[in-house]
């Protein structure tokens, strides 16, 4: 004898399957540094998959890619991301956010580490990150527990990125 419910979980199941994810995206970083090429790769891919593709670069990368109309044409939205602001990393600081797989201590940073780190990042969210990570080296390195403006600088002058 056959059973309805399992007849309609069967159903459900196949109609599931049969629905794209739409939250299947490919993100292109330094997008601005592909050639037009690859670009024209990326344009085949999106055509024949259907799906998102999201691609960082540069500014100016859309006035680059608007001189190829069928490229440009699969385009939704330009966003221009913009440094943060001094009030924007306080907050996160505050809420003692940090990046995917970094643990700072867990009260929120004294104010005067927080302006260290707005004085040394500038807004610039990359740098933020890889100052943090740093931090947190730091601190591991030193048996350390708590965030200091030493902790700021020493993280700074150890970053592998360069001078802030």
């Amino acid at each position: 004898m056959r059973c309805p419910y399992y007849d309609t979980l069967h159903e459900y199941e196949a109609r599931l399957e049969a629905i794209p994810d739409p939250a299947t995206l490919i993100v292109v970083d330094e997008a601005d540094r592909l050639a037009m090429n690859s670009l024209e790769q990326l344009r085949s891919i999106f055509d024949q998959s259907g799906l998102g593709m999201v691609l960082i670069g540069k500014p100016g990368i859309e006035k680059r890619i608007a001189r190829y109309p069928q490229f440009f044409s699969r385009i939704g939205f330009v966003h221009e991301f913009r440094a943060l602001s001094d009030a924007d990393i306080q907050v996160l600081l505050e809420q003692r956010w940090a990046p995917v797989g970094i643990h700072l201590p867990a009260p929120s940073p004294a104010p005067e580490v927080i302006a260290a780190v707005i004085r040394l990042t500038r807004g610039n969210f990359r740098l933020l990150v890889h100052l943090l990570t740093q931090m947190e080296r730091v601190l591991a390195i030193n048996g350390l527990e708590t965030l200091s403006v030493d902790v700021v600088e020493t993280a700074r002058e150890n970053l592998v990125i360069g001078q802030a």
